[in-house]
């Protein structure tokens, strides 16, 4: 694995494809008060870019044009949070959303172990640690923090694929994609102050 760090946005040159993982690191789990520090991103590569974001100092130009590029996918691991915190800082509709989360929950209805740990190590037979997961992301990474923040989009091109063999085996790759389209909606429900309440219940 290879990893390159970046100060306030990605190059305009990167390497990108139709198809990105992605993922983000905040100071916390509320997007309106919790600061966004870290984007990671990766085109199933072995390389794992991380941008330390600074909004006071940048805005992530070449970032936002990514994310607002419909004809790319983002390959999520629950999409729903990390969607919220980037509509909210970047103020972007992000769409062609894939949550590996969602696809989990849908088809390995055997279990209720649905974390990338655990799909890493079902599907993949990789061991990852998550010590790093509860650290400061607001001041200067650690090495373990950089890696632990690139593990997280590493494995999620090879985890998608083994999830849509068996969406489709399980004849819910159309329900899981309606479920994707919504994500869009749930975040918006979730910034406007709908976050714990569920309006489709009686």
């Amino acid at each position: 694995m290879k990893i390159n760090l970046y100060q306030g946005d990605i190059p305009k040159d990167i390497k990108l494809s139709s198809c990105i993982a992605l993922d983000s690191e905040t100071m916390g789990l509320n997007p309106k008060r919790d600061k966004l520090c870290l984007v990671q991103l990766s085109i199933g590569d072995q390389i794992c870019h991380l941008i330390k974001i600074d909004l006071v100092k940048k805005k992530p130009i070449n970032l936002i044009r990514l994310l607002k590029n419909n004809k790319i996918q983002k390959i999520f691991h629950y999409a729903r949070f990390d969607v919220a915190v980037f509509k909210y800082n970047f103020k972007v509709n992000i769409k062609n959303i894939y949550c590996t989360k969602i696809a989990s929950k849908l088809v390995r209805t055997y279990t209720d172990k649905h974390g990338y740990k655990d799909l890493c190590s079902e599907l993949l037979n990789k061991n990852i640690s998550k010590t790093e997961q509860s650290s400061d992301w607001g001041g200067e990474l650690t090495k373990d923090q950089q890696k632990y923040a690139a593990t997280d989009v590493l494995y999620l091109h090879k985890i998608k694929e083994k999830l849509d063999k068996m969406l489709i085996r399980e004849k819910r790759d159309k329900l899981a994609k309606a479920c994707f389209d919504f994500i869009e909606y749930r975040t918006d429900l979730d910034i406007s102050g709908w976050a714990e309440q569920d309006i489709f219940k009686h």
